[in-house]
């Protein structure tokens, strides 16, 4: 018989077994996970805008006594003492926050102070933390002020061995000075950092006027102010609305700036003057979190893919300050263009999704507007305000009691001696003879002997009048709402001074401007514009000659390979492959293999089925109309815009059904105004050009109607200059037939033999 195994008290573990429905208990612990995540982990709160782990880390450096004055100490202290004591998570993480409250590339007001290694714009990381060190700034003690004047709750850690602080109390702005941004389940936060100066006009603002309109406070509060500045090149009505409902987006741009350009105008655009002509582009700031060394590699990258021709090499001559050149091709190329393909290609120009989700004072998630943040921030400036007062009037309450028992000493000093020397228990005989409290008796019987001559009459009741004024105007304070704001409103006018526009630190880094009208950009801008001879075989190899090469040339193929196509083009056309099967492909003349070997597979290129034929080859032309029929006698005409395709699959442009093929793709020229259809029958037919359809994609209508075969060939030509066919022989001769009335029917019919000497292959050549 099996035994069953007790824990210590006796209990079989079994027993606690709870039979549950497996989706309920799931979907239990899973809430209970995404809470700890949304609210310890993830979303900021908008008292402070800290996250718990950049609390504690601010928290356990006070505790360290890292002050600005102060001298550093090793991270590793710090990130242990996190982890250890507040934190239990991993070091890495505790480290990679720390981090990234010391870099000024990435935190607009810097909390932590570093020294060594704590990465760089470039894109690598800090050193160990073994090998830095660090300490507060100023700001960080900005937004620690009050935390020992009782205006904040302090909650047991995770061991309940320690307490810490629920939140930081003091008046720097921090959620929006800083911003954040996380990923919690199921929601996420994304927060700019904004102009300490501007934070403070707009909480002013609500402050005397708590109706204030929205537009209002957009006037006041221009927007984002990223720690590597750049410029946010959209309109106010843009930003408004997405700050308006704490949701939207906007682009970052790098900026271009010559600090040493001669005219203004150059400096303002980023162009440096190199005499003759010559000249280059200088990016002196880049959008807020890109790495440096990765929009230089995505730059020099897009040269060698040959997608920027027009730029001939990337330079990086940063120092302290960013310095990124761009020298162009040619010096006829347009600097505005050069800037609007990098803007284009690289991350010289990003998004940034706004979305102000924050913790409110009951740690909820929600998402406000900025005049709600701004509300609930001043509430809680308040309640600290409040929690401040409150704490201070305690205070000056012991100290009055104790105050108000010197005094009573002082008068009867020799009494209160003789009682000490002669009584055994002095204090219970002074709280009767001079009606004293406990605390006043024992804090004059544990005065020392020097202490006695501070007991002067006149400091004493100097000191009792300012305590009793203090707690006056305190006490006015906490009945008058009022006077709360007059005070925030003092306190924060303190702070600006501290954060204002005209200090290294307040100064507003990004512009914000709505840019001007963009440079048309396109790819094919960036193609230089040479002849080009394409080359397509029966086989599918296509390759482009340099030049326009005479078109009979005897051009080399592989083994049982031959010619099939041979156009003149440019490099900036596009070429329209018609497949047999109806769909139209789209390829570069730039993209073409060299004509040195025999070529490559154009399948490498575009998804051709192998079975499909190329039924022709067409240089795009702008509104160029093409005529398209199948072999089962229908077809229409269609512009090659619309035949463009901008994926390797192609666009199907005529729709097929069974065996049927498409058999004619021809160019329709300029004054062309009948169109003539041959079948394998020999009938041909002649009618207008107005009778055949306009359209993007279909079948068609029927051009010529058939008792047996199908289509053979169609073709475009003008009426009064008669019909034309290539003649066989070696002469590669031409006949016209000027006289084409007797083969003019409404379009469908059958028709009739066609002239003498057309080609027994019924083709129009």
């Amino acid at each position: 018989m099996a035994t069953t195994d007790l824990d210590d008290s006796g209990v079989d573990p079994f027993d606690a077994i709870v039979d549950a429905p497996f989706d309920s208990a799931l979907s239990e612990r899973y809430l209970v996970y995404a809470l700890s995540t949304i609210t310890a982990r993830s979303l900021p709160d908008l008292r402070d805008g800290l996250k718990p782990v950049h609390r504690r880390l601010l928290w356990t450096m006070r505790q360290l006594k890292l002050d600005p004055a102060s001298g550093f100490k090793k991270s590793a202290r710090v990130v242990g003492e996190v982890i250890g004591k507040y934190h239990p998570h991993g070091d890495t993480a505790a480290y990679d926050a720390m981090v990234r409250l010391a870099q000024d590339f990435a935190l607009r007001y810097p909390l932590v102070e570093g020294q060594g290694n704590f990465g760089n714009i470039d894109g690598d990381n800090a050193a160990a933390y073994r090998y830095t060190e660090a300490r507060l700034t100023k700001t960080a003690m900005r937004l620690m002020e009050g935390l020992d004047a009782g205006t904040v709750d302090f909650i047991p850690t995770y061991n309940n061995e320690e307490e810490e602080p629920e939140i930081m109390p003091g008046l720097f702005p921090n959620l929006l000075a800083n911003g954040a941004s996380g990923i919690a389940v199921g929601m996420a936060t994304n927060i700019p950092s904004h102009n300490v100066a501007e934070i403070v006009d707009a909480t002013l603002e609500v402050i005397d006027n708590p109706h204030v309109e929205h537009a209002r406070l957009m006037e006041l509060f221009k927007g984002p102010d990223f720690a590597t500045g750049g410029v946010v090149p959209e309109s106010a009505d843009t930003i408004s609305h997405a700050y308006e409902t704490g949701r939207g987006s906007f682009r970052v741009r790098g900026r271009f700036h010559a600090a040493e350009a001669e005219k203004p105008e150059d400096r303002e655009a980023g162009i440096e003057r190199l005499g003759g002509g010559q000249w280059q582009l200088v990016i002196s700031e880049i959008p807020y979190q890109v790495a440096k060394g990765k929009l230089i590699e995505q730059i020099a990258q897009a040269i060698a893919d040959k997608k920027l021709p027009i730029l001939e090499d990337v330079r990086d001559e940063s120092d302290e300050a960013i310095r990124i050149v761009l020298v162009p091709r040619s010096r006829n190329v347009d600097p505005e263009l050069l800037k609007e393909s990098i803007y284009k290609l690289t991350d010289m120009e990003t998004r940034f999704g706004l979305n102000l989700n924050v913790l409110d004072a009951s740690r909820t998630p929600m998402v406000m507007g900025l005049k709600e943040l701004l509300e609930n921030w001043i509430a809680s400036q308040i309640d600290i305000l409040q929690r401040r007062s409150r704490h201070r009037l305690d205070q000056i309450a012991k100290r009055l009691e104790l105050v108000e028992g010197y005094i009573i000493a002082f008068l009867n000093l020799d009494r209160v001696i003789e009682i000490i020397r002669t009584e055994d228990e002095p204090k219970p005989v002074m709280m009767e003879e001079f009606k004293l409290t406990d605390r006043q008796a024992e804090a004059i019987l544990n005065m020392r002997l020097r202490s006695l001559r501070k007991l002067e009459e006149m400091q004493l009741r100097n000191e009792k009048d300012e305590l009793l004024k203090e707690q006056d105007e305190l006490e006015k304070l906490l009945g008058s709402p009022a006077r709360q704001r007059t005070r925030l409103k003092r306190d924060l006018n303190t702070l600006r001074k501290e954060y204002g526009p005209e200090t290294d630190l307040g100064r507003r880094r990004t512009t914000i401007e709505e840019a001007a009208p963009a440079v048309e950009f396109s790819m094919d801008a960036m193609i230089e514009k040479e002849p080009v001879t394409v080359i397509l075989s029966q086989k599918g190899w296509v390759r482009g000659a340099k030049g326009h090469l005479p078109l009979d040339q005897e051009f080399k193929y592989k083994e049982g390979d031959g010619p099939a196509f041979v156009l003149h083009a440019q490099t900036t056309d596009k070429l329209l492959l018609v497949g047999a099967d109806g769909r139209v492909f789209t390829l570069g003349a730039d993209k073409l293999p060299g004509a040195r070997g025999f070529g490559e597979p154009v399948r490498n290129t575009l998804d051709i089925e192998a079975s499909t034929q190329i039924a022709a080859v067409i240089v795009h032309r702008e509104g160029q109309e093409v005529l398209l029929a199948a072999d089962t006698g229908k077809g229409f005409a269609a512009t090659t815009d619309a035949m463009l395709a901008e994926t390797r699959k192609g666009r199907q442009v005529v729709n097929l059904k069974g065996d049927a093929k498409l058999v004619v793709a021809r160019a329709i020229e300029q004054g062309h105004d009948h169109v003539a259809v041959v079948g394998d029958n020999r009938k041909l037919v002649v009618f207008n050009l107005e009778e055949l359809p306009r359209l993007a994609k279909g079948q068609g209508v029927k051009l010529q109607s058939y008792r047996d075969g199908g289509l053979s060939d169609a073709t475009t030509f003008k009426l009064e200059e008669g019909l034309s066919w290539t003649m066989g022989g070696k002469g590669d001769r031409t006949r016209t037939e000027g006289d084409m009335w007797q083969w003019k029917v409404a379009r469908g019919g059958a028709g009739r033999l066609p002239p003498q000497g057309f080609p027994r292959d019924n083709r129009f050549g």
